[in-house]
């Protein structure tokens, strides 16, 4: 029966929920060295308590870093820093810095160690509250314990118009979002 419908793999259904919003995850080890990890697998898991939930290779420096140190923040980038998006999820940080090789600048954090991303337009800093060996990845469960935004970029929904988002659709191909807000009409 052809219902006009092609196969998908089994092993690559997961890019049918693609695009996905792409996040900088900034981490630290007990050195104090900060990390960036760039990720698509993230998402909201709680409103009370607030939490967000990233899934990361443990084979992923990264993935070491927050186990080490329980702490996490999810920045958010947009389309003007696309090229370093894309840097900082090529090369490994285990041998790199990519903060001074992408020209990305930390900051300091409100409430964890790792540093925040002074490019990136918003950033949820996060204790670790739990985590889980989901295939062949870990789901790291971060309780927000400080969320903040660039002015005027984000009150209750992001301008659109101000901040151009970031979503991969898979491989090196990223897409944007256009400032035009839908209502359906029921």
């Amino acid at each position: 029966m052809n219902s006009g419908k092609a196969e998908v793999a089994v092993s690559s259904a997961y890019r049918l929920l693609h695009p996905m919003h792409t996040v900088l995850v900034s981490c630290v080890g007990k050195t104090g060295k900060p990390n960036i990890i760039t990720l698509a697998w993230a998402m909201p898991a709680s409103i009370a308590p607030p939490l967000v939930a990233v899934s990361i290779a443990p084979k992923r420096y990264s993935h070491t870093l927050i186990q080490a140190t329980e702490e996490f923040v999810v920045n958010i980038p947009t389309m003007n820093i696309l090229r370093e998006t894309l840097f900082c999820g090529r090369v490994s940080g285990r041998d790199r810095d990519k903060f001074r090789e992408a020209h990305l600048t930390p900051l300091p954090a409100k409430s964890v160690k790792p540093p925040i991303i002074k490019e990136c337009v918003a950033h949820l800093e996060c204790k670790l509250h739990s985590q889980f060996t989901l295939g062949d990845h870990t789901m790291f469960v971060g309780e927000v314990v400080e969320a903040y935004a660039d002015k005027g970029v984000f009150t209750d929904k992001y301008d659109l118009g101000k901040a151009r988002m970031i979503f991969h659709l898979g491989g090196d191909d990223f897409a944007t979002l256009e400032p035009q807000v839908l209502t359906p009409r029921l």
